[in-house]
């Protein structure tokens, strides 16, 4: 038995502290029992101003204001980046050449760009750029200012987003700011920049909302100083104004805590900021000083005394703390590390009474009931995969086509089928065997998987088939996808020659409305592809037709 086991540990249990909110109790006693009998013989109070009274609430209201700031910023971006990754405008903007080709590709883009600006909250306008600058599309409404340039699109190449500064648009008499982000092929080949004026409304109302009670104010100012807008005004005159550059810098120098300065007006207020630094921006809540207003206690003995004093009384409360609560709780923190880390083979002793022991065994049972959700995740993966592929199984297309049949009709979006076909795959695994056709269904099976979005359905049909669902896709570009894809098949080199694919086409509702009438029109198109002499794209080129040939012709 030790030292602490004999002489403190069994004293301290005869108290029944056995439960956390008894040990904290009885801590919380000695702290306040302790700095008491040391500062009442030798502290005296005294008035004195303390800028930081208020200082929570400031740091709050900045660092709110902040967070909101940036996740606000992150939503813009993300939407931003869905519809720069759109089919529509990659193949468009690749397709950019002189003569008519090129006007339809610009005509679709401008409709493409004025669709998403009806969708987009604050957008005041929308451009596509290509690599080389030159703005070759954009949306109705105010597009002055969104231009990059050649130096800026260069460096979007390597980036993932391009920020302007906060200004104030005189065309449409708010602050505003140009967000853009890179265009890119499926293969990541930069093709050019998408860019949108959004009007800084939507963060004149979070300020507003986030602001202390009045003469309290919240504001925005850039890394020099800049005004960018108050909380209760929002205008042109405000970006002129600037921060004196001594209280620009401390508040910087000494972020997240308290500063003292005057404002243009003269009055005296402590503020507080917080940076969003993907904005180069920062937000500022401020006070008058009036309201920071407290007393205060001064020492009047030995500083070094009463230091050492209190040091002694918190080292011998924390070394007590440590060994009650913190230590107990550190061990349960490292095997939530573990587990966070994917390994749930943790499985903790019960060595504590109280809180600390049921939480050791709550820690136990939500362990052990994870093993149980991973083990039957799995299952359920596999219920809806190929074994051979890793590609959705057909059961699970059928549920996919069903669904998105449903949506089709309810929200008028069509979507589309490419069913594909290996050529000649029955010849090559008579010739190279089982183990050689396998091998390549899964190679196939891999390029589809990479020249289709992550939101497409892509599954083994049965055999050699496949069958790829495009979500809110048009027949015209699923044929350039089924085309890239044939093409990404035929220059593929698989271990015993060459392949090729026969893929059919088909647009839901105008080829067929049902799983079934949508996969026999695409079927009856991959037969004319085969017809045709395979090797080839065929979409449905009218009313369904029936495949007039047998599958083993195939």
């Amino acid at each position: 038995m030790t030292f602490w086991e004999e002489r403190i540990a069994r004293p301290l249990n005869a108290l029944h502290l056995d439960t956390a909110r008894s040990k904290v109790w009885a801590f919380a006693v000695l702290a306040l029992l302790l700095p008491a009998v040391v500062t009442l013989a030798s502290y005296r109070r005294n008035p004195q101003p303390l800028d930081d009274t208020i200082a929570p609430e400031l740091r709050s209201v900045s660092s709110e204001t902040a967070r909101q700031l940036n996740d606000w910023l992150t939503e813009r971006l993300s939407d931003q980046r869905t519809a720069a990754s759109s089919y529509v405008v990659a193949e468009n903007l690749a397709r950019m050449r002189p003569g008519s080709a090129g006007a339809q590709a610009v005509g679709r883009l401008r409709d493409y760009l004025n669709t998403v600006r009806e969708r987009c909250t604050g957008c005041e306008a929308l451009s596509v750029v290509d690599a080389r600058g030159r703005a070759v599309a954009s949306s109705a409404g105010h597009t002055s200012g969104m231009q990059p340039t050649l130096e800026k699109l260069n460096g979007l190449q390597t980036g993932d987003a391009l920020l302007g500064e906060a200004y104030w648009d005189a065309g449409i008499g708010k602050p505003a700011i140009v967000l853009t982000v890179p265009i890119r092929q499926t293969d990541g080949r930069f093709l050019g920049a998408f860019a949108a004026k959004v009007n800084l409304r939507s963060v004149a109302d979070m300020l507003q909302r986030l602001a202390p009670s009045e003469p309290g104010d919240v504001y925005l100012v850039t890394d020099e100083g800049k005004l960018v807008m108050r909380a209760r005004v929002s205008s042109a005159e405000v970006m002129r104004t600037r921060l004196a550059k001594t209280t620009t810098q401390a508040l910087f120098d000494k972020e997240g805590t308290s500063v003292v300065y005057k404002r243009a007006d003269g009055r005296e207020v402590v503020g507080t900021l917080r940076r969003v630094p993907q904005l180069h921006l920062a937000a500022v809540a401020e006070l008058p000083r009036e309201q920071a207003q407290r007393q205060v206690v001064r020492p009047a003995g030995s500083p070094g005394a009463i230091l050492a004093a209190l040091l002694a009384g918190v080292g011998l409360m924390a070394a007590g703390l440590g060994l009650f609560i913190v230590r107990p709780l550190g061990r349960l923190t490292k095997a939530a590390a573990r587990v966070a880390a994917g390994d749930l083979s943790v499985d903790l002793p019960v060595v504590a009474t109280g809180e600390l022991g049921f939480l050791t065994q709550v820690f136990n049972t939500l362990v052990s009931r994870l093993r149980e959700r991973e083990s039957q995740a799995e299952l359920e993966r596999l219920s809806v995969t190929d074994a051979l592929t890793g590609l959705y199984n057909r059961r699970h297309l059928m549920e996919t086509l069903s669904s998105e049949a449903q949506r089709s009709r309810r929200l008028r979006r069509p979507f589309s089928v490419l069913l594909a076909d290996v050529d000649h795959f029955k010849q090559y695994n008579d010739t190279n065997g089982h183990i050689a056709g396998d091998a390549a269904l899964t190679k196939v099976a891999d390029i589809l998987r990479k020249t289709t979005r992550a939101v497409d359905c892509v599954a083994r049909y049965g055999g050699e088939e496949f069958l790829v669902v495009l979500l809110e896709t048009t027949v015209t570009t699923a044929v350039l996808v089924a085309e890239r894809i044939r093409a990404r098949v035929a220059a593929e080199a698989f271990g015993a020659g060459r392949m090729s694919l026969s893929i059919g086409v088909a647009e839901c509702p105008a080829h067929g409305d049902t799983p079934e009438t949508l996969i026999a029109s695409a079927d009856a198109a991959m037969y004319q592809a085969k017809a045709g002499g395979r090797d080839r794209v065929v979409a449905v080129d009218g009313q369904p037709e029936k495949a007039k040939q047998r599958r083993g012709d195939a």
